[in-house]
């Protein structure tokens, strides 16, 4: 009995000494893969010159960048390389580089007054339906005005058919319904040309923030 508990306890001792085993054995692997994935840091930098004269140092120079360099570990051993730098290429692209900076500031600026292009479509919809107000009821004035004019106008008949002389009030009434009537007539158009340019403006940022979601 006492054999069986003896052989039992070392049968429980190899078990935690295998499990002991693996776990350093599966730690050890870990920290290989770690290891392998931790990028090498540059130790050395070097260029070559124009007459192919390698130059090493321990930090990054103007001539590094001006020729273009390689970045090496602590073995001498390339781990990146860059390419030499070219003024008038980086010139020729400045332009470019404040076009997509002026489109990036204008982008955002459509991103933090409108969010998305759903938000614009809504604002665009209200904004025209308060023009459109606005000219309906521009358009019953002037209905409004013209015939003012027709009873102005009979009256106005109404003497001359008799011979007699226009009173002066009803000049004067003839003379501001006239103008009244075409200060409404530019006041609509004005109206319907702020109306085609919301639409234009709303739909080119609509456009532009569907093409930036």
């Amino acid at each position: 009995m006492q054999s069986q508990f003896k052989q039992k306890l070392a049968f429980i001792a190899q078990k935690k000494m295998t499990r002991k085993f693996m776990f350093l054995v599966l730690m050890f692997f870990q920290s290989i893969a770690i290891f392998a994935e931790t990028p090498a840091k540059a130790t050395w930098y070097r260029y070559y010159d124009s007459k192919g004269v390698a130059n090493i140092s321990s930090n990054v120079t103007p001539n590094h960048i001006r020729h273009g360099y390689e970045a090496l570990d602590q073995n001498m051993q390339v781990i990146q390389r860059n390419r030499a730098y070219n003024t008038e290429a980086d010139i020729k692209k400045a332009p470019l580089r404040a076009a997509q900076a002026r489109q990036n500031a204008a982008d955002l600026k459509l991103k933090t007054a409108y969010t998305n292009s759903q938000v614009a479509a809504t604002k665009r919809d209200d904004a025209l339906r308060h023009v459109k107000k606005q000219i309906a009821f521009q358009q019953d004035q002037l209905k409004q005005l013209q015939n003012d004019r027709i009873y102005f106008k009979r009256q106005q008949i109404e003497h001359l058919r008799k011979a007699e002389s226009l009173p002066t009030t009803l000049k004067n009434s003839l003379d501001n319904n006239q103008k009244n009537i075409e200060a409404k007539k530019e006041s609509i158009q004005s109206l319907q040309m702020h109306y085609r340019n919301t639409q234009l403006e709303y739909d080119r940022i609509i456009a532009r923030l569907k093409a930036i979601e």
